[in-house]
Formats: C-alpha cells, structure tokens, sequence
C-alpha cells in the first residue's frame, strides 16, 4: 500500500506564480500528487505532516550543464606531475588533457560519486550531464538525480569519430527508457570535430530522436579558429593533440551560423556558454527554439568573458544555469552560481529570472518539464526547505534568493541524508 506524506513550510514558491502562505504537497511513491495550503490538503488527506515552519519549499534546482566526471580534478591537479601553468583558454584545454591522460580508469567512478553527492548537498536534484564514457552511464542511474545525460562526441578521423557515434548511440538507445535520466549527444564543440561529421551527428539525432547539447562559442579562441582558422588552437592545441593535418579551410563564418548550416540548431539544442556570440548569431539561436546554458562562474575564472545576457533577454531566448566542472569552478552549487549571476549581471537578472533559470527553465532546456522543474502534481516529488524565512511577503523571494540557507533535499520524494 502507498504512503501518502505531506511536506509544509510557511511559504510554497514555484516559478511563474506567486507564493502560497502555508503551502503544502502531498507526495506519494516520489510523485507529487497534490499542491495547496496545508488547511486544504488535510480536508482532504488524513496523511502525516511533515512541518517546516518559518522556511520555504521550493523546487529542486536543475544544473543545466555538468561534467561530475571532473569533481575530483583540483586533487587530480593538486597530485599530479603536470607542471603546467594554464594563461589562455587554450592552455586550459591543454592542462584538462595532460591531467586525464594521467588517470586510470578506476578514478572516474569515485569523482562521479562525489560530484552526485555535491549536486545533492546543495539542493540539485536534476543535471545535464556530459558523459565523455558510455560505460559509466550506470553510476548516474543508480543515483537519485533526474535530468539527461549527453553522450560526448568529439574527434577528427573518421574511423575514430565512427566508433564513437556508434557507442554513444548505443548507450543513449538503450538507455533512454530510464525515465528519470533521458539520454541525448554532446557534440563538444566545433574545434574538436571535424566539420564534416556535423551532418552525420544531425542524422544520427533526428532518426533517434536524441537531443543535442554543445559548448559554443565559450572563447574568443574558438571564434577565431572557426571564422578563418588561426590563433592558438591552430599553433599550440592541435599541435599538441596531433591533428595538424586537420587544419583546413576554415568556415569564414561563427560558430553559430557554422552549427545552423549544418542542422544542428534545433528546438532540442543546448548551447552552452554562448560567450562570443553576436546579435545576429544571437538572432539565428532564437529564431531555431534552441536554448542557452548560461555558466558565468566558469567564464569568470577562465577569463573568456561575460555573455551577453541583456541581449538573450531582448530577445526572449530561453535561458537555464550551469556549473560546468571542478575543472573551471569552486563548487557545482547553483545557489552559489545563482548568487554570482546576481551579483554580475545586477541590471540584467532579477531573483525571478533566476529561479526560473535554475527550476522550470532548466528543465525545459534539457526536454524535461513534465518531470522535474516545479512543484505540480505529476512531477518526480524534487524539492528543498531554505529557512529560516520568516516575515511577510514582501522582498520574500530576494530574502530566498540571497540570504536562505539550505536545510533539507528531497529527490523522488526520499530526503537526502547528507543535508543538515
């Protein structure tokens, strides 16, 4: 028989509505059933009360853009014989490399395991996750995280790039009837695959239906390389890995344009980063549906630049948050991601904009509205308490927003053990 639970706190807040005073769910085998006040849902329910008074339950967040698989890179860093000091963007690429040619296999179960626990801690209960090897899917499904996991794509010989395809592929096939982790690709970027594959991965996408998520535009380096094929990827990256007779014709267009020319550009598309990015590139992601990650912290420490975030909302491109790694951040926290946003973006972003980033808008990036992203009845039970939060309504989500504190998580309706 299924146990019926209702959650309460002083205050219920979901995206696009305004606050419920004594709001309450009703949840059952991790589903939300019901929404309302706690008055109204024991008219109807004679289920246990579980009682956060003076906090609020908001949904939990969604992390638009991860790689777990990194979590442990400031010790892989730290432990390392790489004596290597990254300047540019290009010399962190580089470092990123030397590192994960150093490790053995064994140290990617252990640093996925931490980055679910760090998601979990800090009230994410939902990634898009990039997944550099198929064989690892099955750590992310033993978790409680929802959200999608994004078969990488990357390479330049056809023969390798062909085996990749194929393992991806069979990995995000297989794996998609797993409901509360949907499977899609993750072409890398358009400095790590060769331009002719481009078609092949829209082909691949649409015949199974799999979503895309790319990093575009992140540096002026890649916007150069792409345009007219000089600057550093061309005189120390592709030296470096070894594909000097790659260096081509170069597209004479944006990285964007280069991504619409090819298909790849689409209402299921996640553009990641979108830092160098102009108003007409901007005009193109708008006008295919597709969605943009923003992951300002990353851009910060890789000192590649600021998006232009007034201009996406000029145009109405919808917008979720992202962390990005351990490997360009202090933390994969989104209330720490959000507080940043905030702070950097003070005449562009509002508490609002940034809930809705970090909640519904998250979810939608990543094709995932009916499961998680707000507080309705249908959706995976994904929620947290922030307290305390006593007074009124007024300034009452700016109060959430810059000053609550984490209290409890609750993915699937099972309270995570690790929260205070």
């Amino acid at each position: 028989m299924l146990k019926d639970i209702i959650y309460a706190a002083s205050w219920l807040i979901n995206p696009d509505a305004p606050p419920v005073a004594g709001g309450a769910l009703l949840v059952r085998d991790g589903r939300i059933v019901e929404t309302g006040t706690l008055s109204d849902l024991r008219r109807r329910s004679s289920a246990p009360v579980v009682d956060y008074p003076g906090s609020v339950i908001l949904p939990g967040f969604v992390n638009a853009h991860t790689h777990l698989e990194l979590t442990h890179f400031p010790s892989w860093l730290h432990n390392s014989s790489v004596d290597y000091a990254p300047r540019r963007f290009t010399d962190w690429i580089i470092q990123l490399i030397k590192i994960k040619r150093s490790l053995a296999a064994e140290a990617y179960p252990h640093s996925i395991q931490e980055g679910v626990r760090m998601c979990l801690e800090s009230g994410t209960t939902a990634i898009g996750e990039v997944v550099s090897n198929p064989s690892l899917a099955g750590l992310y499904y033993q978790s409680p995280l929802a959200g999608r996991l994004y078969f990488e794509l990357l390479g330049q010989e056809p023969d390798h790039f062909t085996g990749t395809l194929a393992a991806a592929t069979a990995a995000a096939v297989q794996d998609d009837a797993v409901q509360t982790l949907r499977t899609g690709f993750s072409p890398h970027s358009l400095y790590t695959i060769a331009h002719t594959h481009l078609p092949v991965i829209r082909d691949a996408s649409a015949l199974h239906a799999l979503p895309l998520a790319i990093h575009l535009s992140e540096s002026r380096a890649e916007a150069d390389f792409v345009f007219d094929g000089t600057g550093d990827f061309a005189s120390d990256f592709y030296p470096y890995v070894g594909w000097e007779r790659f260096l081509g014709t170069p597209a004479r267009c944006s990285s964007t344009e280069l991504l619409d020319r090819a298909g790849l550009l689409t209402s299921t598309t996640l553009t990641v980063h979108c830092v160098h990015v102009s108003g007409a590139d901007a005009r193109i992601i708008k006008s295919r549906g597709a969605h943009i990650a923003l992951c300002p912290r990353s851009n910060e420490i890789l000192d590649v630049g600021r998006a232009p975030v007034r201009l996406f909302k000029q145009l109405g491109i919808p917008l979720a948050l992202g962390t990005d790694s351990l490997a360009s951040n202090n933390s994969l926290s989104l209330w720490d991601e959000l507080r940043f946003a905030l702070e950097t973006f003070p005449e562009d972003l509002t508490e609002r904009d940034l809930l809705r980033m970090v909640t519904v808008g998250g979810a939608e990036a990543l094709g995932v509205p009916a499961v998680c992203g707000s507080l309705e009845a249908g959706k995976r039970a994904d929620f947290q308490v922030i307290g305390p939060c006593d007074g009124g309504e007024s300034r009452l989500l700016e109060r959430v927003m810059r000053e609550g504190t984490l209290q409890e998580v609750y993915a699937g309706g099972v309270r995570y053990a690790g929260t205070a």
